[in-house]
C-alpha cells in the first residue's frame, strides 16, 4: 500500500519532451487557436495539426506547442522624450554595476535612507535599485505616483519588496538569480572541507594558546558519499567539484534529468536512500512550504551515525532545535551551516555555539566576483525593462484589465491548483518529460486567449517545489530554462459561449505516481477540474470522475467499494478535529473499485494518515496540499 508520507519536491530541473495523448468525447468539433498576429508580442507559438477519427464528430485536432522565444518590443514613451531615465540606486551596488548604467540613465546613489526619505525622492524616479535592506512598501509605491516603472532586487529573494502593491501599480520588479550560483557553490565546498578537517575549530584553539593536534583528527573526504539535495545550478556544480575531490556523488532532486546527472558523474536516488546512505549531506533547495523543516527528526533518525552536514541554501530546511538534538547524540558528527532560521541567530543560539558546528553569516555569494556580477546582472535587467523588453528576471505580473480578471479570475485559480495537484503526484525519482493541457470551450478562436491561464499552470507546477517566481511575464522563459515543455490542445465543444471553459485537463506523460490510480488508461498522470458556482472544483483523476472543491487540501483514497467507508474515514479526521469540507466518490462499478476525494482544511497529522492507510479497504492514499 502507498504511504502518504510524500518526500520533499525540490528545484526541478526538467528534460524536454512533447508528451503525446488524445481527448476521447463525443463532442470534439474543430478546434481553433487565436491568430498568430495575437501573439506578436508573447512567446510564439508553434501551431501542428494532425487529423483524427476518434469520432465522427471531429475534423481536426490542433495543438499549439509553446515554444519560449522573447520578443522585445521598445518603450516608446522613453523614446518620445528623448532624455534619459532616472534611476536610484538606494543601496552599495560595484562600480562595473553602475557603469551599465551611466550608459543609459541618469543615475543617484543614495545609501542608507529612513523610509521616509525613499518616499520622497522617489516621485522622481524612473527605476529603483536595492539590496535585501531597503524595504520596497505599499506606501512607497503610492508615493512613486506612477512614475516607478522598475525595482531591481540585486539578489534573488524580493521578500523586501511588495509584489501585490508593485503589480497594483504598474511597476516591474526584476531580481539577479544566476550571477552568485559560482561563489555558492565553491562556499559549499569550503565549508565541506574546513568541517572534515576543523579548521575553524582547531584555529580558534590555536588562537587561545593551547596546541590540540590530538582532539582534531579529521575526517577524509576521498571515498565517501556525498548527498547533494537539490540538482539545480548550486547543486550540479557542487557535485561537479566534489567529484574532483574523489568523493562517490549521490543526489536526489526529482525532476533532475538522468543523463545530467550521469554527465556529473552523479546517482539520482530517492529522498531516503540519500540520507540513509551518504556520509555527507550537502543543501541546495529552495525553501518552499514543502521543503520547510524537512529534515527534523524524523529525518535525522534515518541518517548513518556520524554524518556530517552543510548548508548553504536556505536556514529554513533544517529544523534547528531537532538538528542541536541530533548534534547533541551523535547521530550528526558535525554540521557546516551558512545560513540560518533567523539571521542573524541570537547570540546565545545552542547551535552556533556548539562546538561540533562550524558558521558563517551567510557569505555564500560574497566574493568579489559575484558582487561584479549580480551587479551587472540587476543594472542590464533593470535597463532591459525600462527600454521596454520583456524582462526574463521578472518576479511579478503586469496588470490585466479588469474586465479581462473578473471573467478569467476563477479559471486563472483552477489552472494553478491542478498544476499543483499533478506535480505531486509525480513518484519521486521521476523526471517530467513534459506538460501537455486540454482546453475544451464553446468559444470561438478570437474569444479564448490562454497564455494567462498556461502561465498558471507553469506556475502551479514549478513554484511548488523551486525558488521561482512565475507568472505571466515570466511563465514561459522560466518552462524553457528549467527543461520544462508545455504544449496546449483547444477542443470546440458543443455548450454555452457564456463561460469561456467547460474545463481544464492537465497530464503528465512518462513519469511514475506517487498515487497509482491518478494514471489513464494510456499511462500519464491526468487530473480535469471546472468551475462551477465560481469555484473551482477536481472532477477526474486518473480513470476516476470525482467532484470536490479544491479549497484547503485533498486526500485521495483507492479503495474497494463497500459501506461505511465515508464514515470510517471522517471520524478519523474527526478525532483530529480535521474539518471535512468536500467529500466525492467515484466508481467503475458498485461494490468494485473507487476513488474517495476528501477537501479537509487542515493538514492531518502523521497518525491520523497512517489511521487511513490502516483501513483494509484501502488500497493506496496520498495527501496534496493545495
Amino acid at each position: 500500500m502507498a504511504s502518504a508520507s510524500a518526500n520533499s519536491l525540490f528545484a526541478p530541473s526538467l528534460t524536454s519532451s512533447s508528451p503525446s495523448s488524445s481527448i476521447n468525447s463525443s463532442t470534439t468539433k474543430l478546434v481553433f487557436l487565436r491568430s498568430s498576429a495575437a501573439y506578436s508580442s508573447f512567446p510564439s507559438i508553434k501551431l501542428i495539426s494532425s487529423s483524427s477519427s476518434r469520432t465522427p464528430f471531429v475534423a481536426r485536432v490542433v495543438k499549439a506547442t509553446v515554444s519560449p522565444e522573447i520578443t522585445v518590443s521598445k518603450d516608446a514613451d522613453l523614446q518620445a522624450k528623448g532624455t534619459k531615465p532616472t534611476i536610484l540606486v538606494a543601496e552599495k551596488l560595484s562600480d562595473a554595476g553602475l557603469e551599465v548604467l551611466k550608459g543609459f540613465a541618469e543615475v543617484e546613489c543614495a545609501y542608507n535612507l529612513s523610509p521616509e526619505e525613499l518616499r520622497s525622492k522617489i516621485s522622481q524616479v524612473d527605476a529603483l535599485i536595492v539590496r535585501s535592506g531597503t524595504k520596497v512598501t505599499r506606501e512607497v509605491f503610492e508615493a512613486a505616483q506612477g512614475r516607478l516603472k522598475v525595482v531591481g532586487r540585486a539578489g534573488v529573494g524580493i521578500d523586501n519588496v511588495d509584489l501585490p502593491a508593485a503589480t497594483e501599480f504598474g511597476c516591474l520588479v526584476v531580481n539577479a538569480p544566476t550571477a552568485n550560483t559560482v561563489a555558492a557553490a565553491e562556499h559549499g565546498i569550503a565549508l565541506l572541507a574546513s568541517m572534515a578537517r576543523n579548521v575553524a575549530q582547531s584555529d580558534a584553539s590555536m588562537k587561545a594558546g593551547k596546541w590540540q593536534r590530538n582532539k582534531y583528527v579529521g575526517v577524509s573526504l576521498v571515498g565517501k558519499t556525498l548527498a547533494v539535495m537539490g540538482f539545480g545550478k548550486v547543486g550540479s556544480e557542487v557535485a561537479r567539484r566534489a567529484k574532483g575531490l574523489g568523493m562517490h556523488i549521490i543526489a536526489h532532486d526529482p525532476y533532475a534529468p538522468a543523463d545530467r546527472a550521469r554527465a556529473l558523474g552523479a546517482e539520482l536516488v530517492s529522498f531516503d536512500e540519500a540520507i540513509k546512505t551518504a556520509d555527507f549531506i550537502s543543501l541546495h533547495m529552495p525553501l518552499t512550504p514543502s521543503t520547510s523543516k524537512v529534515f527534523n527528526d524524523e529525518a535525522f533518525a534515518k541518517m548513518k551515525k556520524g554524518v556530517r552536514i552543510i548548508n548553504v541554501a536556505r536556514g529554513g530546511v533544517i529544523d534547528e532545535e531537532a538538528l542541536v538534538r541530533a548534534l547533541d547524540n551523535g547521530t550528526v558528527a558535525q554540521a557546516a551551516l551558512d545560513v540560518f532560521t533567523e539571521e542573524p541567530p541570537p547570540k546565545d543560539s545552542r547551535l552556533v555555539q556548539h562546538e561540533n558546528v562550524t558558521c558563517t553569516p551567510h557569505l555564500g555569494a560574497s566574493t568579489a566576483e559575484a558582487q561584479e556580477g549580480v551587479a551587472i546582472e540587476i543594472a542590464e535587467a533593470v535597463l532591459g525593462a525600462l527600454k521596454g523588453e520583456l524582462a526574463a528576471t521578472a518576479v511579478n505580473a503586469p496588470m490585466v484589465p479588469a474586465e479581462v480578471l473578473s471573467e478569467l479570475a476563477p479559471y486563472v485559480l483552477l489552472a494553478e491548483k491542478l498544476g499543483r495537484l499533478a506535480v505531486q503526484l509525480v513518484a519521486g525519482g521521476s523526471g517530467i518529460k513534459g506538460v501537455k493541457v486540454v482546453y475544451m470551450s464553446s468559444r470561438n478562436q478570437d474569444d479564448l486567449d490562454t497564455r494567462l491561464l498556461r502561465a498558471m499552470i507553469t506556475k502551479g507546477i514549478i513554484e511548488p517545489i523551486s525558488s521561482s517566481f512565475v507568472n505571466l511575464v515570466n511563465a514561459d522563459f522560466v518552462a524553457k530554462q528549467r527543461g520544462l515543455r508545455i504544449a496546449e490542445e483547444r477542443v470546440v465543444i458543443d455548450g454555452s459561449p457564456e463561460f469561456p471553459l467547460e474545463s481544464v485537463q492537465v497530464q503528465i506523460a512518462n513519469v511514475k505516481s506517487k498515487f497509482a490510480s491518478a494514471l489513464s488508461e494510456s499511462g500519464e498522470i491526468r487530473v480535469e477540474g471546472r468551475v462551477k458556482d465560481g469555484m473551482p472544483h477536481l472532477t477526474r483523476v486518473g480513470s476516476f470522475s470525482v467532484d470536490v472543491s479544491l479549497e484547503g487540501n485533498l486526500i485521495l483514497c483507492k479503495q474497494t467499494d463497500q459501506p461505511g467507508m465515508i464514515g470510517r474515514v471522517g471520524n478519523i479526521l474527526a478525532e483530529q478535529n480535521v474539518n471535512v469540507n468536500f467529500m466525492s466518490v467515484g466508481r467503475t462499478a458498485p461494490r468494485k473499485q473507487a476513488i474517495m476525494a476528501i477537501g479537509v482544511d487542515e493538514e492531518p497529522n502523521k497518525d491520523s494518515l497512517k489511521k487511513i492507510g490502516e483501513v483494509p479497504a484501502v488500497d493506496e492514499f496520498v495527501f496534496l496540499k493545495l
